[in-house]
């Protein structure tokens, strides 16, 4: 996709008022509910950031130890575990199980990794269905849309719209109250629920010591569709393992203040096993899906590594200027705003994803607010220099394609003005002659045209060249 079909998109969303008025509304609440949660609740919340930066730092630092020590006790407890490299054998383990069990339909939990899959696209091109339990994906799968966010993925409908959806795509009577609405929703997975033999989830933690995974949720769907069913698969991205429950407890306690602003989710499912000899509920089998696709490149790189630590709790979109007013949509991600900025160029490749980059104000909020302290600004950052072939250079899979010359050569000739002292005096000089003349024909002026068609003509006023040298003479004396 070209830079101007990018920018395209996102001037439509930002012309979409009610798209904007709906994420407004969510994200000041999320945001509310966090700041007023983390003072009335926690009395040392930057000792705990940092404890949870610790528990990522100390995990990622021996993943590869972690790894076969959380498969080792996973086999001891009767899970069956595989490992994927890529997403085509993440789908196809999934596959070619319900191929042996002839199983048509899979009823999903909430998982952004089958969504960084595209597990949806691929079983429905196998003839097979998969069916979204979790309120907000299921919202978003009856109008063939992807999640808006990683954690609530339908924000950008209200409950109007939503009403509108269930009339159009379940037949139901046109509702708006969200009692009503979560009403419709359960009458219609209920059947399915009843039905299936298969369900799916991702995981949020996994515990090496213990070879047991722990799920959160808030609906209830996580814990029918791995407990309900015969056979449970998880598909769980390599990053997510940590040593002990004592860690994956600390992150627990950042990732649900984090994300919603709740002390607690409702649900919190630890499973250690399958179903046991004379237990009368749980899966028979339960199969456990270790996703790479790019991580471990990620993990070799000194710099970048550090976003792995990402417990997927949202916040950085939730405070993220860019976000709220344009939608996880616009850039054209998987994992959008922040976070999605720093993990798609390199999990997916920066010639596809470079783009992401520039939806960035560099305000800083995202590594204020991120609960295991991922300087996300300044990664953000670095990445753009990678993208126009400047930084260290050492990013996989950037093919130099987003380079772009016209730019690159405009700021190194502001570089060069900027750091000569005549230089510099000789340009405001004329920008201050000059100013007052260009500001009719701005809107035809390359570089320019792109400025006032948002903002301002900047007002130059006074003898900007004699007040620079005036302050440079002080200086130097």
């Amino acid at each position: 996709m070209s830079s101007q079909e990018h920018y395209s998109i996102v001037h439509n969303k930002l012309a979409d008022k009610q798209l904007r008025e709906n994420l407004k509304n969510v994200m000041t609440t999320l945001k509310t509910n966090r700041k007023n949660l983390i003072t009335s609740r926690f009395k040392d919340w930057e000792g705990l950031r940092e404890q949870g930066r610790a528990v990522k730092q100390k995990s990622l630092s021996q993943l590869d130890v972690l790894l076969e020590r959380f498969e080792q006790n996973a086999l001891k407890n009767g899970f069956q575990v595989h490992w994927a490299s890529n997403s085509t054998e993440a789908n196809e383990i999934i596959y070619k199980l319900m191929q042996e069990k002839h199983i048509t339909k899979i009823l999903k939990g909430k998982s952004m990794a089958s969504e960084e899959t595209h597990l949806n696209a691929f079983l429905k091109q196998k003839g097979l269905e998969p069916i979204e339990t979790d309120l907000g994906e299921l919202i978003i799968q009856l109008i063939d849309e992807p999640p808006v966010h990683i954690v609530a993925p339908a924000i950008h409908k209200n409950r109007y719209q939503i009403g509108e959806i269930f009339e159009q795509k379940l037949g139901a009577h046109l509702e708006s109250e969200p009692e009503r609405l979560n009403e419709i929703a359960r009458v219609h997975l209920r059947k399915e629920f009843q039905t299936f033999k298969m369900g799916l989830s991702g995981v949020n933690f996994a515990i090496a010591n213990e070879g047991a995974i722990w799920l959160i949720e808030n609906e209830g769907n996580g814990r029918m569709s791995t407990t309900a069913s015969d056979i449970h698969i998880a598909i769980c991205g390599i990053e997510k393992i940590v040593e002990s429950f004592e860690d994956a407890a600390i992150l627990d306690a950042l990732l649900v203040p984090s994300a919603t602003g709740a002390p607690i989710t409702c649900y919190n499912n630890i499973i250690t096993s399958p179903r046991k000899s004379g237990e009368l509920d749980g899966p028979k089998e339960v199969h456990i899906i270790l996703l790479d696709n790019n991580r471990s490149t990620m993990l070799k790189d000194s710099h970048f590594y550090r976003a792995l630590s990402c417990i997927r709790c949202g916040t950085c979109l939730n405070h993220c200027p860019v976000y709220d007013k344009i939608g996880g949509h616009a850039y054209l991600s998987t994992y959008p705003g922040p976070i999605g900025e720093v993990i798609s160029p390199q999990l997916f490749g920066m010639a596809h994803f470079g783009h992401m980059v520039s939806l960035c104000s560099l305000c800083g909020r995202c590594s204020e607010v991120c609960p295991v302290k991922i300087p996300l600004a300044e990664l953000i950052r670095d990445l753009r220099s990678e993208k126009i072939g400047q930084g260290r250079k050492n990013l996989k899979n950037n093919d130099g394609s987003l380079k772009d010359n016209q730019e690159i050569f405009m700021m190194n000739a502001f570089a060069k003005a900027a750091s000569n002292g005549r230089k510099w005096r000789t340009t405001l000089k004329f920008a201050h002659i000059f100013a007052p003349l260009a500001k009719p024909f701005a809107a035809f002026i390359p570089g320019l045209k792109n400025w006032v068609a948002y903002r301002t003509f900047p007002a130059l006023k006074g003898n900007l060249h004699k007040k620079v040298s005036q302050m440079q003479g002080v200086i130097y004396e």
